[in-house]
C-alpha cells in the first residue's frame, strides 16, 4: 500500500507541473490597437546618456536607452501612464501623467547629475519591480558590465567581491549560512530571470553555466528568502536578469587570452611554462515585428595552474520573446553548458600543492546541462498582472574512475503568479509552485522527489514614509523513502525614511530547507574519500532577523549598516562519522550566526572617481558542540576604487578574509588530505585597466585584467591552493 500510494504522489507531482501550461492555454488574449513612445536622454549638456532605464510604473513595459542615449518601448495600449527614468549617477526623473491615445507620442528626457544613487529599481525582492530604497532587506546589485571589465568568466569570480557573501572554492555563504560541501547543495537560490537554477540530484548551483556576457544585472537578496522562493532561498537568492533584446540589429563579439604566472616556489612548478587561458563569445540580437531574440555561443579554455585540472567549456545561450498583444507576450529561454575537464580534490601535500596524489592522477569528468524554460506575462486586467513559468532542467555528469560514478537528473518545474494592485497603496503577490525530480545514478540510487507550494505577500504603502511587507509560504517536500515534511514560512518587514537622508529597515521571518538527493542517498568513493546515506536525514528551520540603515550625509557619500542574527534548526552539515571514518550528512540540533555590516561609498567625483569599502564580521557557532561552524571566516573585507576619465577606465579592488577557525580537520587526521590543516588569512588585490574606443567612432572596448597582483598564496578550503597571478587581455566589440 505504501509502494502504491507513494507512486499516486509521483504521477499527481507529475501533472502539477501541467497546470502552468493548462492556465495558459486557458487565458484569455486581449487584442487591442498598439501604440508607441519614443525620445531620447540626455544630460544637461546634451551628450546622449546610454542604458536609462525608463519604466512605465505599475506595468511590465519598459526599455534601456542605447549608446544614442534613444529608447523606444512598443506595443503599448492606450492609457494614462507615469513614465519613470533611471541611471547610475544621475537623479531620477519622473512623469506623471502621460496620456497615450496617438499611435506614437515623442518624450525627451534631460538628467540632472547626482552623485550617489539609491533608487535602482530591482525585481527579486518581491518578485516584482521595487525601489531599492523600498525593501525591507539587504540587497546588493552587480552590473553585468563588470564581468568584461574585469574578466569574470563565471559568475562566481563576481561573487567574490559582494558584501557579506564568502566564497569557499564554487559554495557560497550568504552572511555565513552555507560551509562547504562538494557539488551538494545550497542555501541560495540562484536563478535566471527568476528561473530556478538548481540539479535535480546534488541541488548545486552551476555558476559557469550562466552565459555572463548576456546577463544585465545580478540581484542579491541576503538573509532567509523561504516566504516567496521556497526551500532552496532560506539563505538568500541571486538572481541573474538577462539583457533586453536589441530593438536593432546588434552583433556583439568578446574574447580575451590570459596566462597564470610561474608559482612563487620553484619547486611548485609542475610543468616549467606559464599556463595559458582563453574565451570567444559571440552573439546577436534582433527584433523583428512582434518578434525578438537573443542567441550566443561561448567557448572557454583553460590549461590551469595545477595539473589535472584543465577545462574546455561550451555554452549556449537562446532568449526569445513573442508579443501577442501589447498587454501579453511569452518568453523563450534556452541554456546548454558542456564541460570536459580534469577532477582535482585536493593537492598530494605542501610541497606538491599544484599536484594531485598519486592515485588521483588523470582523474576526468564529463558533465552535459540543459535549461528549458517558458515565462508567460499578461496584463489580464488593470492592476492585475498574470506570471506563468515553466522550465525543465537535465543533468548529466560522469567520471572515469575504475567504477564510473555517473548520474543523471531530470527537474521539472512550474509556478503561476498574480501581481494586483489594490488602489496605489497595496501591491499583493500570490502564487502557487511544484517541482518534479528524477535521479538515475550510481551515485544516489534512482529516487524520486517532489515539492509543493504556496505563497501570499503583501507590501502596504502608509501615507506617512512607512512601507510594510507581510507574507507568508506553506511548503510541502517530499523525497523519495524518506518521511514527507511541511512547513510554514511567515515574513514581516518595515521600511520606515525617517529623514530624506536616512532610511530604516527591519525583517523577521523563518526559512526551511528540505535535503537534497546527494545529501540523503550519496553511497561512493572518490579521491580517498567515502561518502555514506544518511536516511534519517531531517529538514532544516532557521528564523532571521536583521535591522539596517542607510545615510546619505551629503551628495557624494552612502553608507549602509546591517545587523543580523540567524536561528538554525537541525542544519544539515557535512561531517566524519568516528565510528567508521565515513563522510556523511548529519543534523546539528541548534546553530547561531550573528554579525554585522558597514559599507561606505564616496562618489567623489560623479561618474569619474569613485571609492568604496564593506566589513563583514561573522559569529557563526554549532551550539551544540560549542564550536565555530566550519569554513566560516570571522572577518570579511572589501574595497573599490575607480576610475574613469577620457574613456580610461581604472579599478583597484582588494580582498580580505580572516583564517578560518574550524575545517575539516578528520581528513586530515585520517591522512587523506596531508598538510591539509595549513591555512592562512586572505590578501588579494586584483587590477584592471580599459579603453573604449567610441570617440574615435569604433565600437571597441579594450581591458587588461591582474589578478592577484602580489601573487599571494592562500586556501579556500583544505588541500586547494587558490589561483596565483595572472595576466589578461579582453576585447568587446559590437556592430
Amino acid at each position: 500500500m505504501k509502494f502504491l500510494f507513494e507512486k499516486k504522489l509521483s504521477y499527481a507531482a507529475q501533472r502539477l507541473i501541467f497546470i502552468p501550461i493548462i492556465v495558459f492555454l486557458f487565458t484569455e488574449i486581449i487584442f487591442a490597437q498598439s501604440y508607441s513612445i519614443r525620445g531620447k536622454v540626455v544630460d544637461p549638456k546634451s551628450k546622449p546618456i546610454p542604458g536609462v532605464n525608463v519604466v512605465l510604473l505599475n506595468t511590465e513595459f519598459g526599455a534601456a536607452t542605447d549608446a544614442d542615449g534613444t529608447y523606444e518601448i512598443s506595443n503599448l495600449p492606450s492609457g494614462n501612464y507615469t513614465i519613470e527614468f533611471s541611471a547610475i549617477g544621475y537623479q531620477k526623473f519622473r512623469k506623471d501623467n502621460v496620456v497615450i491615445k496617438d499611435e506614437l507620442i515623442i518624450l525627451n528626457v534631460t538628467l540632472i547629475e547626482s552623485v550617489i544613487q539609491t533608487d535602482e529599481v530591482l525585481i527579486t525582492a518581491g518578485k516584482y519591480e521595487q525601489k531599492k530604497s523600498d525593501l525591507t532587506v539587504s540587497t546588493e546589485i552587480i552590473s553585468g558590465s563588470k564581468f568584461s571589465e574585469r574578466n569574470f568568466s563565471n559568475l562566481e569570480s563576481a561573487m567574490r567581491y559582494v558584501p557579506g557573501v564568502n566564497m569557499t572554492e564554487d559554495q557560497i555563504s550568504i552572511r555565513g549560512s552555507s560551509g562547504y560541501s562538494r557539488g551538494t547543495g545550497s542555501r541560495a537560490l540562484l536563478a535566471i530571470d527568476g528561473l530556478p537554477f538548481y540539479t535535480g540530484d546534488s541541488g548545486e548551483i552551476v555558476w559557469e553555466m550562466i552565459p555572463t556576457l548576456e546577463i544585465q544585472r545580478v540581484e542579491i537578496i541576503k538573509g532567509a528568502s523561504s516566504s516567496l522562493y521556497g526551500s532552496s532561498a532560506i539563505g538568500g537568492v541571486i538572481n541573474s536578469i538577462t539583457k533586453d533584446i536589441s530593438e536593432k540589429p546588434l552583433t556583439m563579439f568578446n574574447g580575451f587570452y590570459g596566462v597564470y604566472d610561474k608559482p612563487y616556489y620553484n619547486e611548485w612548478d609542475w610543468s616549467g611554462e606559464r599556463r595559458p587561458f582563453n574565451g570567444l563569445t559571440l552573439s546577436h540580437s534582433n527584433t523583428l515585428g512582434n518578434f525578438g531574440f537573443n542567441v550566443s555561443l561561448t567557448r572557454l579554455e583553460e590549461l590551469s595552474y595545477r595539473k589535472d585540472d584543465d577545462s574546455k567549456k561550451y555554452i549556449g545561450f537562446l532568449k526569445t520573446v513573442y508579443n501577442f498583444t501589447p498587454i501579453s507576450s511569452i518568453t523563450f529561454l534556452a541554456n546548454t553548458f558542456n564541460k570536459k575537464a580534469g577532477q582535482f580534490l585536493y593537492w598530494k601535500d605542501s610541497r606538491n600543492v599544484l599536484v594531485p596524489p598519486d592515485q588521483n592522477l588523470n582523474d576526468r569528468i564529463e558533465t552535459n546541462r540543459y535549461l528549458f524554460g517558458l515565462i508567460y506575462k499578461s496584463i489580464i486586467e488593470n492592476n492585475i498582472i498574470l506570471n506563468i513559468k515553466t522550465s525543465y532542467y537535465r543533468n548529466y555528469f560522469r567520471d572515469n574512475e575504475t567504477i564510473p560514478n555517473e548520474s543523471t537528473s531530470h527537474l521539472y518545474r512550474g509556478e503561476v503568479q498574480i501581481n494586483k494592485n489594490i488602489l496605489d497603496d497595496i501591491v499583493l503577490t500570490s502564487g502557487v509552485e511544484g517541482t518534479f525530480s528524477q535521479v538515475n545514478s550510481s551515485l544516489f540510487g534512482n529516487p524520486d522527489a517532489f515539492t509543493i507550494g504556496a505563497y501570499t505577500v503583501g507590501d502596504i504603502t502608509f501615507s506617512f514614509p512607512l512601507i510594510a511587507s507581510l507574507g507568508v509560504r506553506y511548503d510541502y517536500s517530499k523525497l523519495d523513502s524518506l518521511e514527507g515534511a511541511g512547513a510554514i514560512s511567515p515574513k514581516i518587514g518595515l521600511n520606515y525614511k525617517l529623514t530624506k537622508e536616512i532610511i530604516l529597515r527591519t525583517s523577521l521571518g523563518t526559512g526551511f530547507r528540505a535535503p537534497t538527493t546527494a545529501e540523503a542517498f550519496t553511497s561512493t568513493s572518490t579521491g580517498g574519500i567515502t561518502v555514506k546515506p544518511n536516511p534519517n536525514i531531517k529538514s532544516e528551520h532557521n528564523l532571521s532577523f536583521e535591522f539596517g540603515l542607510n545615510f546619505t550625509p551629503l551628495s557624494f557619500i552612502n553608507l549602509d549598516v546591517a545587523f543580523f542574527q540567524n536561528e538554525y534548526y537541525d542544519m544539515i552539515e557535512p561531517g566524519v562519522d568516528p565510528s567508521d571514518g565515513l563522510v556523511y550528512f548529519s543534523n546539528l540540533i541548534r546553530a547561531r550566526i550573528q554579525g554585522m555590516e558597514a559599507g561606505i561609498y564616496f562618489d567623489l567625483i560623479p561618474n569619474e572617481f569613485s571609492f568604496s569599502c564593506n566589513y563583514t564580521y561573522l559569529w557563526a557557532r554549532d551550539l551544540q558542540n560549542g564550536i565555530a561552524l566550519r569554513y566560516r571566516p570571522r572577518h570579511i573585507f572589501y574595497s573599490a576604487l575607480d576610475f574613469r576619465k577620457w574613456n580610461f577606465d581604472l579599478g583597484i579592488n582588494f580582498r580580505y578574509t580572516s583564517r578560518v577557525e574550524e575545517i575539516d580537520d578528520e581528513l586530515v587526521d585520517l591522512g587523506i588530505v596531508i598538510d591539509g590543516d595549513i591555512r592562512v588569512p586572505v590578501y588579494t588585490t586584483d587590477l584592471n585597466f580599459g579603453y573604449n574606443f567610441i570617440a574615435m567612432r569604433f565600437p571597441i572596448n579594450i581591458y587588461l585584467t591582474i589578478k592577484n597582483l602580489f601573487n599571494y598564496n592562500y586556501v579556500e578550503l583544505i588541500g586547494n591552493l587558490r589561483k596565483i597571478r595572472s595576466y589578461s587581455v579582453g576585447i568587446n566589440l559590437a556592430i
